[in-house]
Formats: C-alpha cells, structure tokens, sequence
C-alpha cells in the first residue's frame, strides 16, 4: 500500500508540473508559474485522494533526492555563457548586493510598522535565501527556524509567480537582470523559474541564489539587530 501511495504522490507531482508547463504556455498569468500553479494543484489533489504529509514524505525524499543532480547540471549553462557573466559581473554584483540588502530591510521596516513581534521580525528578514541558510541565520538573530522556513518557502511561490509578471510590466526583458532578479529574491524556487525562461536565466539565478545567501549570512546578523 505505501509503495502505491508513493508512486501515486510522484505521479501527481509530476503530472501537475507537466500541466502547469502547458497552463502557463497557453494562459501566461502569475497564477500559471509552475511554482504557484502546481503547489496549489497538488495540495488538492493530496486532500482529494486522502493522502497526508506523512505518506507523501516518502515520494518527497526521492524528487528531493534528485535535486542534487538537478542543482550540479546547473553548472553546464553556468559554462557555456561564462564569457557573458564575466563581462557583466561588477553590475550583476552589485545589483546582487543592492538586492539583497533592500530585500532585509524591506522586510524588517514593513514587520516594524505592522508591530510584529522581535522573533517574526527576525524570522522574514531571511526569507529570500535557500531554506538551510535561512534556518541558520534565523538563529543567530533571534528568530524561529519554522516561521523561517515558512517565510522562505512563501517567498519562493510569491517571487517565481509574481516576479516574472512584475518584469514584464516594467520592461525588464534582459536575461541576465531576469535571471539575477530571481536567483536573488526567490532562491530555488526562482531559479527553477528563471531556468524555466532559458538557458542563461538558469545560469545567472544559480550564481545569484549562491551568492545571496553567502552575502545574507555576512550582513543579517549585523543589521538585522540593529532594527530590533
């Protein structure tokens, strides 16, 4: 039976991450971004068929398993368009950094005039980096690693579905600044987006998602106390 519920939950992943290739092609919407799209999908389709996240952990573990493949892969493109990042590496880092101090701040103002408690504060100002790196840093500031992980993962969907819309309506068409936008706000989540746009997209959000959590782990734990 659990062998049956497994393959049933990577079918159902699967499967909605192949439709959502289709929606997103025939209806572009942010709602239609493989991220948004399939997560919603999939969390219905597992109530629907009865399936929790205990019995889906198993399924989980092997897709994550092949993640890792998945990540080195991202070294190929990374290759092939090495002249291109080379030429435009001191604006792409800056725009890096730039990005990933104004992604804390934002983060920490916004929580400071909603009144949200010191641990929520110190929790979302995080949130754009890969979840190991934000559950960390999380700690040494004084937030909760699950409201971390949370934030994260709710920054992933909202960047990959939003994100792409956002640089389609203000003019932003170039693939390194789309690749690097995403790789730097959304993490995983946007560089599987930004992979998903092409080929040099993939490659320069792979370097961004890397780089931003090397620059958010030097800097939270230095500005983030300072607004608390």
């Amino acid at each position: 039976m659990a062998v049956l519920v497994t393959l049933l939950s990577i079918a159902i992943t699967v499967g909605t991450y192949l439709l959502s290739n289709i929606a997103g092609r025939r209806f572009p919407s942010p709602f239609t971004t493989p991220v948004f799209f399939s997560t919603t999908l999939i969390i219905i389709l597992l109530l629907l068929f009865n399936i929790n996240y205990d019995d889906y952990t198993m399924a989980k573990d092997i897709m994550t398993f092949l993640l890792g493949p998945a990540t080195v892969a991202l070294a190929v493109p990374l290759y092939k368009n090495r002249d291109i990042i080379k030429k435009n590496s001191v604006p792409a880092l800056s725009g890096l950094v730039f990005g990933t101090l104004s992604t804390i701040t934002s983060a920490v103002i916004l929580a400071k005039v909603l009144k949200l408690s010191n641990e929520i504060i110190a929790s979302v100002s995080v949130k754009s980096v890969t979840v190991p790196v934000a559950v960390e840093v999380s700690s040494i500031i004084g937030g909760d690693p699950a409201l971390t992980a949370a934030f994260v993962v709710a920054t992933g969907i909202l960047g990959t579905a939003l994100g792409p819309w956002l640089m389609n309506v203000t003019k932003i068409s170039h693939p390194l600044s789309r690749g690097l936008a995403l790789g730097t706000i959304s993490h995983g989540q946007g560089t599987a987006q930004a992979a998903v746009e092409g080929e040099l997209q993939g490659a320069i959000a792979g370097v961004a998602m890397g780089l931003a959590a090397i620059v958010t782990s030097l800097i939270a734990p230095i500005i983030v106390p300072f607004f608390l």
